[in-house]
């Protein structure tokens, strides 16, 4: 869908997937369920590291890769926060950087043969072969849930063959991963700078004060995602329209027919300061004003617009909220010590943007009055060191916490 250039096939193309990234859809008890229990994993990720460290722009990108993977063909899904396996999947996309030497290729091939060898050397030709395998391993499967984009295509109206269900799961993957990934290390390294603790602050009471209330009922959690969207879009780049057949007038200047024009979601965030207010503060009061409600929508451009907008919004929107939730209510987050504000600059990635040090470190605290895990109970996990997070046993005990290792056997005291 993303590649189909003519109007009627793109379409065509789109009217058989947006049923399952209808907002109906997405709030089904199995769909919610399923980024509910995503959500949980990645808390258990941030529960063993309390008071220490934790690399927030892989984490929240195995999060995004395990829950677009559950929309697309669960329960043939990754589960990459607790299996070292399905991460390294996600980093082979997430990394990746040879999108410039492909577009150079595509746009001016001439150029590229001149230049393209050296640009070799920085910007590798994409490698993918563990999501490949993934992606077509699952989309030979039968029976997925109902709720998936796989158990649509695979309906018999529409006469798709595996390899193109294949292509389009492939697609919808990579573009899940790093757009809701991205977003929320952006945001929740935001809300987590001096500047804006009252921003976390007033978040956490929001959501403390209304347990139990679904996240897409609390308006300063809409808010605050909204103003994170505005000020660091998870698709900056300009976006290509050809000028419909005819030619049209655009604020006084005519554009024939066939001219390529754009607009990017950077921009548009920042251009009219009547509509945003100083338009580079992160700001999330101003969603909450009615006054110029109507030009803030109107104008909100993250997941663009029309027949070629996000067609997965509702998607993308229902994991942050889920995430940020889940998060803060329970802890307090604040930047590791190591961090500066250059590697957490917007890099440009062509396509999309994320931290130009390809990290962010995070410590977190329990609030003052969440109920911590008591000392009195120890758990005590079984797994081999190659691979951390795949347990093989589990047996709660009272008494302090171990970690037994295999190779080499060793009980260590974790209290």
């Amino acid at each position: 869908m993303f590649s189909t250039l003519n109007k009627t096939d793109h379409a065509k193309r789109k009217r058989v997937l947006a049923d399952r990234y209808a907002n109906t859809n997405v709030m089904r008890s199995a769909s919610v369920e399923g980024i509910k229990e995503r959500s949980n994993r990645f808390i258990d990720r941030c529960s063993q590291s309390v008071g220490g460290t934790l690399d927030l722009f892989v984490c929240l990108h195995s999060y995004a890769f395990d829950c677009i993977t559950h929309h697309l063909f669960h329960p043939y899904g990754s589960d990459s926060l607790r299996s070292t396996e399905d991460e390294e999947i996600m980093r082979q996309v997430t990394f990746d950087d040879s999108l410039q030497n492909r577009l150079i290729k595509y746009y001016n091939p001439t150029l590229h043969g001149l230049i393209g060898n050296v640009l070799s050397l920085f910007a590798k030709p994409r490698e993918t072969p563990l999501a490949d395998d993934l992606v077509l391993n699952a989309s030979s499967k039968t029976e997925p849930a109902p709720f998936t984009l796989l158990s649509r295509m695979q309906e018999k109206t529409y006469n798709m063959e595996q390899m193109d269900m294949a292509a389009e799961c492939l697609d919808h993957m990579a573009a899940g991963i790093d757009t809701t990934g991205d977003a929320l290390c952006f945001l929740m390294w935001e809300i987590s700078q001096p500047s804006s603790l009252h921003v976390q602050k007033r978040l956490q009471e929001e959501i403390r004060s209304n347990e139990g209330v679904s996240p897409d009922k609390l308006p300063y959690l809409d808010a605050v995602v909204l103003e994170g969207l505005r000020c660091f879009p998870a698709i900056p780049m300009s976006l290509p329209r050809y000028v419909p057949s005819g030619g049209r007038t655009i604020d006084g200047y005519f554009v024939p027919e066939a001219t390529i024009v754009s607009t990017q979601p950077y921009s548009i965030h920042r251009i009219d300061e009547k509509v945003f207010p100083e338009p580079d503060r992160f700001n999330p009061d101003r969603w909450l004003e009615e006054t110029g409600d109507a030009d803030r929508k109107r104008m909100f451009f993250a997941f663009a617009s029309g027949g070629r907008g996000c067609v997965g919004k509702h998607l993308a929107l229902a994991e942050m909220k889920t995430l940020l939730v889940d998060v803060y209510s329970r802890f307090s987050t604040v930047p590791d010590e190591s961090m500066s504000a250059d590697m957490m600059a917007m890099s440009d990635q062509i396509i999309s943007s994320q931290p130009l040090g390809q990290k962010c470190l995070m410590r977190r605290n329990w609030h003052e009055d969440v109920a911590q895990p008591a000392v009195s109970e120890a758990r005590v996990h079984v797994f081999d060191t190659a691979r951390p997070y795949k347990t093989s046993k589990v047996t709660l005990l009272t008494g302090p916490t171990y970690l037994l290792n295999h190779n080499p056997r060793k009980l260590e005291n974790r209290e």
